[in-house]
């Protein structure tokens, strides 16, 4: 009789020893997810799973608002970030180097406000249209960023943002020495302070590289935003 009791404690004890086990292990577990996701907002998640499109739209998708409050000094420009691809890229171009202003520098393309323009929206997809052969329409432009002025042209930029599955091939046009397809998660992560003081005079300055060219002032302030908002 003491032998079965003996027995089943032991049995038991192996039984409550093993489940014992087993939630000591999963209790570790949900801790460690605790802390990999305690704090973070929605935005700081993103930057750390794999970019693609749909979260991309998820978080750069705004209601656009074509009135801006603006210094008259400025004259009003626009440009359109354009971003495609399974893997996401990131439309940019090269000015040539015998332009006036903003020679050789990689920017996006836009331009200014004519005329014949209905508003902003309509100058960046025109330019756009005009610099690279790529034909938007205005309901492939999911949101906006804020605006950001020019260090020298006096120009003050309204950024739209369009993020498509597949563009056609793209054609410079006189205006455009280059046309870039920056994978974007790469891009942004090498942004750093822009170390020339004399880019700092209007405000705050970053530059972005890729293949050993250096993206600044107002291009690379509009990729700042972006990278602030994907979270990175």
């Amino acid at each position: 009789m003491n032998f079965e009791i003996d027995s089943f404690v032991s049995t038991s004890g192996n039984i409550f020893g093993g489940f014992a086990s087993y939630l000591i292990v999963m209790f570790s577990f949900l801790l460690h997810l605790v802390k990999t996701f305690e704090y973070q907002n929605p935005y700081e998640i993103v930057g750390k799973i794999e970019m693609n499109l749909d979260e991309l739209k998820s978080v750069l998708s705004k209601p656009v608002n074509l009135k801006i409050d603006y210094d008259e000094r400025y004259s009003l420009a626009s440009v359109l970030v354009v971003i495609h691809g399974k893997e996401p890229q990131i439309v940019m171009t090269e000015k040539p180097k015998h332009m006036k202003f903003h020679a050789g520098e990689i920017s996006f393309p836009g331009g200014k406000l004519e005329d014949a323009d209905s508003d902003l929206l309509d100058t960046a997809l025109r330019e756009t249209s005009e610099e690279i052969g790529l034909h938007l329409s205005r309901e492939q432009v999911i949101g906006q960023l804020e605006p950001v002025v020019t260090l020298n042209s006096g120009f003050l930029i309204l950024p739209f943002i369009s993020v498509i599955n597949e563009i056609p091939p793209l054609l410079a046009n006189p205006e455009v020495e280059k046309i870039f397809h920056i994978p974007l998660k790469s891009f942004l992560k090498t942004m750093s302070k822009d170390p020339d003081p004399s880019h700092n005079i209007i405000q705050e300055m970053y530059t972005f590289e890729y293949q050993n060219q250096i993206v600044w002032g107002a291009s690379a302030r509009i990729l700042k935003q972006i990278r602030n908002l994907v979270g990175f």
